[in-house]
């Protein structure tokens, strides 16, 4: 009996240890790095867990409140340095560009693997600071406290930060040469596929911002270990001059974690509405838009720290003009969608997904770009909310649908449908009463005293005056504010305005339009009493 052998692929040319460590294949490459984001995005998730645990009750009865400041701190360090900026871009773009520009393997395949490397000592050294103690100064590493105060190992959680930052310049440059040096003949740009744009687009932020990360990180080591006056105003240095630095970078890395994702949806959508995608340059376009402007809008997360106000005026203005680039994608989907034969599989569902959960987020980004709302909902789970629906139900509803949809073509299998469908959805349940919230975030229990907290939502400490709360009264979940809502909305409707003029403390219920119309329609039927 004649049996061919098998033929040669990625997956089975070579089966020991060093053929996958020594590899210079960009799919083999994608599976080790694959592999090692998948590891810490379990990390991360289980200092959720511990989060949310803590959280059930509202006492601190769980962890002491050191240790979560610790797992919020090392929960943030991990998902966004080690997971959300790597994920899309280290998996499905080193697999996926390469083949998409008609090239062998990307333009420099050993520094493809030195990145590798280099991310995983990077997080080796996150790993250690996380079981020798943690590190409790927050993801963003604010100054002085990280420099003179805290006595956690923020040093050692930089320098993996510090090193990690390598990997994403090296991977950005690799990316970069391959798209202009390596497309295969007749390739045009408006030929690419919108995923290597939104690539193209993430490497530019790579490349810029990444050196300023790397430098601000190492000037906090420098002045916690040689106590140099850069940061800390009791030696001379200047607090804010570290969020400037930071945020210069951060802010610009939240379109690195977003920007692959609209790439995978925008695959997505014209492949299962099976039509050409709407406005195609468009879209190209706005990826770059996105990547230029966003190096334009850091100093909105400074409203609250002392900037002047003037600054805080021309950011909020930009931060606005930010957001019409991700609104032309959002449009163009919609519109590919539009009279298209749309098949309801599992990377579409999370394509929805993307739309939706990102829309949402992106709106309540419009709220803190506002200087005068931001001040309010500065450090409140409104924050937590708008990032988590942006990085959650964009980034990584992108990069499930993006796993699902090229799965086979990674694999050579198919995923398991129906286990695929029951995942597609999700469920962002629990941060919908976030976006209400007037608790202030990074608090062990889950709310603090309500008379001691600035309210997210105007007028509603008024409301909870009325109500007689206890000043101690703790809320056990947010959905308590929901029906808070709700209720001070009902006592809004059922309280008559006469000539008096009698306001309702809740400008929520004065803005109902509904409670207008029967506020005026019992003005007008009120009987008018004689002046004395």
């Amino acid at each position: 009996m004649d049996t061919k052998a098998p033929a040669l692929t990625y997956l089975n040319n070579g089966h020991n240890l060093s053929s996958w460590l020594l590899t210079r294949d960009h799919k083999r490459i994608a599976l080790l790095y694959l592999f090692s984001i998948t590891v810490f995005f379990f990390l991360g998730g289980f200092f959720a867990l511990m989060i949310r645990l803590e959280l059930l009750t509202p006492t601190a009865d769980l962890v002491e409140p050191d240790t979560y400041n610790k797992l919020f701190t090392m929960h943030g360090i991990v998902m966004v340095f080690f997971f959300l900026i790597p994920s899309i871009p280290a998996v499905l773009g080193n697999f996926l560009i390469p083949i998409m520009v008609g090239a062998k393997d990307l333009a420099f395949p050993r520094i493809n693997l030195l990145s590798w490397y280099i991310y995983v000592l990077g997080g080796a050294f996150t790993v250690v600071a996380a079981v020798t103690g943690g590190v409790d100064t927050g993801w963003t590493f604010y100054a002085p406290y990280s420099t003179s105060a805290s006595n956690s190992n923020v040093i050692l959680a930089g320098v993996g930060i510090f090193i990690t930052g390598f990997s994403s310049i090296l991977t950005g440059l690799n990316f970069i040469v391959t798209v202009h040096r390596m497309r295969a003949p007749g390739l045009t740009w408006f030929r690419l596929p919108l995923f290597v744009w939104a690539h193209y687009a993430t490497s530019l932020i790579m490349i810029l911002g990444t050196p300023v990360i790397a430098i601000t990180v190492l000037l906090v080591a420098v002045e916690r270990g040689l106590h140099l006056g850069i940061f800390d105003p009791a030696l001379g240095g200047d607090p804010i001059l570290f969020q400037h630095l930071f945020w210069f970078y951060s802010h610009p890395a939240v379109y690195i974690m977003i920007l692959p994702a609209m790439g995978v949806v925008s695959e997505l959508v014209q492949a299962f509405a099976r039509k050409n995608i709407f406005g195609y340059a468009f879209i190209a376009f706005s990826s770059l838009a996105i990547a230029v402007i966003g190096f334009l809008v850091w100093g909105h997360h400074l409203f609250v720290s002392g900037q002047s106000t003037y600054a805080g005026l021309v950011f909020s203005i930009i931060s606005m003009f930010v957001a019409i680039p991700s609104a032309v994608k959002v449009f163009n989907w919609t519109a590919t969608l539009y009279k298209g034969s749309v098949s309801w599989d599992s990377p579409m569902l999370y394509a929805f997904g993307f739309i939706g959960l990102f829309t949402i987020g992106g709106l309540t980004g419009l709220f803190l770009a506002t200087l005068g709302m931001d001040i309010h909902m500065h450090d409140t789970y409104f924050i937590i909310a708008h990032f988590h629906y942006v990085m959650v139900g964009g980034a990584i509803f992108g990069y499930l649908g993006g796993m699902h949809y090229w799965w086979p073509k990674i694999t050579g299998r198919m995923y398991p449908r129906r286990l695929g469908e029951i995942r597609g959805p999700g469920d962002l349940r629990r941060l919908q009463p976030d976006v209400l919230s007037a608790v202030h975030r990074r608090l062990p229990g889950d709310a603090a005293p309500l008379r001691d907290v600035r309210p997210g939502v105007p007028g509603l400490q008024r409301a909870l005056d009325r109500r007689g709360d206890d000043p101690g009264r703790r809320l056990p979940h947010p959905d308590d504010l929901l029906r808070l809502v709700a209720e001070t909305l009902a006592a809004g409707r059922a309280q008559p305005v006469g000539r008096s003029r009698a306001r309702v403390g809740n400008p929520l219920a004065a803005a109902d339009g509904k409670f207008r119309r029967d506020a005026h329609r019992d003005a007008r039927n009120a009987p008018v009493r004689s002046e004395p």
